[in-house]
């Protein structure tokens, strides 16, 4: 049940207990005076109807004496002592009474006794609670739907505040709840975390800003000496010790070429070159200029035929992207699954989506959880590595608009899925 119809169900049902409570209170309030007007009448009744049995010798006011239906309680007063008793017997049209009793004389005199129908006051008390309950359930009818408008309003702010915090969780951080909740007229608990929202995402937003910058420095200033260091292999006599300066070398500068990519990632300074291309054939060069040993497969009618060289694909199948970011993604899913997983590495080609599986040990549970992290590789089987290549292409698929799946095969192994948008 949502947040709106709780609260809706709650001023329901406390309605309801106060009309009940007030019901009840009316209710009892009426009948105790009921019953102390009858008491009141019976009282008089029976002075008067004394004044005229003994001035007269005749009954009057439907006085009767020693009645066969008088309460035990009153057959026996004291002298001059007017008492009343409530009688609840119902006979006939008569219900519930009141009886007023008095001596006529000394002791062993007879018993003047006066009988008051409570019926008709009984009826108006059944007839008040009847338009009470109708007016508690019309008052309910109209104040249930304010009440679920009401909680509307409330829980419509807090989805707006929900999804805000949703869409700064998966990296946008320039998602605000809006001046119609950060500023609104008055403060209240949900403005109040509204701003904390915004607040939370500034603070985000600036340290993350200051990361990337700082990476972004870091990269741009390494990327002239690192040169410098290329160059100056070039100088060195050929040998062992060359080849391996090299070799490092070069993996410094691929990592200053990674860093400055993902900032450009960060900055959202990338945008596609979108071209018509065969995706079967952006797909095996891509895995060919890896130089890895990679089988490539295009999926069809769930039959997988295998590419023998890059001019084998069918160029029929063709979709619409950036061909060099797609063999961007493509080769560092690839790399990653050598570099981390095991052989046989496959790549499967179906209509829009390219598959790249390794039978290693798959990827690690907080990476799936979590997403890639840079310069974090997961386990210690994973291998060694940066942990960039996957956020590059975690990247470059958001700038295609395509989706990047990570996942473990039920069998073993790293699975990752690129769906191509249409």
């Amino acid at each position: 049940m949502s947040l709106r119809w709780k609260i809706a169900a709650l001023a329901a049902t406390t309605a309801c207990l106060v009309a009940l409570a007030v019901g009840v209170l009316v209710h009892v309030w009426t009948a105790m005076d009921v019953r102390s007007r009858a008491e009141m009448e019976a009282t008089n009744t029976v002075y008067s109807a004394m004044d005229v049995y003994r001035r007269t010798g005749t009954l009057a006011g439907g006085a009767e004496l020693d009645p066969a239906d008088l309460p035990t309680a009153l057959r026996h007063p004291a002298d001059d002592d007017r008492r009343v008793a409530y009688d609840g017997r119902v006979e006939g049209n008569l219900g519930p009474s009141v009886w007023g009793a008095q001596r006529v004389g000394g002791p062993g005199s007879p018993v003047l006794a006066v009988r008051i129908n409570m019926s008709p006051q009984l009826h108006d008390l059944r007839r008040l609670d009847a338009s009470m309950a109708v007016a508690s359930l019309v008052s309910l009818a109209a104040a249930l739907p304010l009440a679920v408008y009401g909680a509307g309003l409330v829980a419509r702010r807090l989805r707006r505040v929900a999804e805000t915090a949703a869409r700064i969780s998966a990296g946008d951080l320039d998602a605000r709840t809006g001046p119609a909740l950060g500023h609104a007229r008055g403060r209240d608990e949900v403005t109040d975390i509204a701003a904390t929202v915004d607040l939370m995402a500034d603070s985000l937003g600036r340290r993350l800003r200051i990361e990337r910058q700082f990476t972004a420095d870091v990269a741009h200033e390494l990327r002239t000496p690192v040169g410098g260091l290329l160059a100056a292999t070039d100088l060195l006599p050929p040998g062992e010790t060359e080849d391996l300066l090299r070799a490092r070398v070069r993996d410094l500068r691929g990592l200053v070429e990674d860093l400055l990519e993902i900032s450009r990632l960060d900055a959202g300074a990338e945008a596609p070159v979108r071209a018509r291309v065969p995706l079967a054939a952006v797909v095996a060069e891509a895995v060919a200029r890896t130089g890895l040993d990679t089988e490539v497969g295009v999926t069809e009618a769930r039959q997988v035929e295998p590419l023998e060289s890059v001019e084998s694909v069918d160029t029929a199948a063709t979709v619409e992207t950036d061909p060099r970011r797609l063999e961007r993604i493509v080769g560092n899913l690839v790399i990653n699954a050598h570099r981390h997983g095991r052989t046989p590495v496959r790549v499967t080609v179906e209509g829009r989506t390219v598959v790249v599986r390794d039978h290693g040990p798959g990827f690690p549970a907080d990476l799936l959880l979590d997403g890639p992290r840079r310069f974090r590789t997961g386990a210690a089987e994973r291998g060694a590595g940066h942990g960039l290549g996957l956020t590059i292409a975690l990247g470059q698929a958001r700038v295609l608009g395509a989706e990047l799946r990570l996942d473990n095969a039920p069998d073993g192994g790293a699975v990752a899925t690129l769906r191509l948008p249409r």
